[in-house]
C-alpha cells in the first residue's frame, strides 16, 4: 500500500502520506491495504476509507473517499469523496474529525 503511495507523482505523494499519518493516528483499527489498486483503509474486511491519486482516471487532484461502512451519514445527503489539492491545519483537523464520525 505504501509502495502506491510512493508512485504518485508530486506534490500529491506528499499529501497521500500525509493523509496516511492522519489516518494511522486518528483510526488505528483501520488496516491498510490497497483496494482496486488503490491505498485504503479497512475494518476487518470492509473497506472504509481510500486515496485515489490524479493519475487514477486523470483528474487534476487526489481524492480522499469515504464507503458505505463509514457512519457519516448526516440527513438525507452528504459528502462521501473530497477532492485535495493541499492540506492546511484546518483540512487535517477536518479530515481527523471526519474519521472519528466514520469508525462510530
Amino acid at each position: 500500500m505504501l509502495a502506491k503511495i510512493a508512485a504518485m507523482p508530486a506534490p500529491y505523494r506528499a499529501i497521500a502520506q500525509r493523509l496516511h499519518e492522519i489516518i494511522r493516528a486518528n483510526a488505528p483499527e483501520l488496516v491498510p491495504r490497497t483496494w482496486y489498486g488503490l491505498p485504503a483503509y479497512a475494518k476487518e474486511k470492509e473497506v472504509i476509507c481510500f486515496v485515489r491519486g490524479p493519475n487514477v482516471f486523470g483528474e487534476r487532484y487526489l481524492t480522499l473517499g469515504f464507503n458505505d461502512g463509514a457512519n457519516l451519514d448526516d440527513g438525507p445527503m452528504w459528502p462521501t469523496q473530497f477532492a485535495v489539492q493541499e492540506l492546511t491545519a484546518a483540512d487535517e483537523e477536518r479530515v481527523a474529525a471526519l474519521l472519528k464520525k466514520a469508525m462510530r
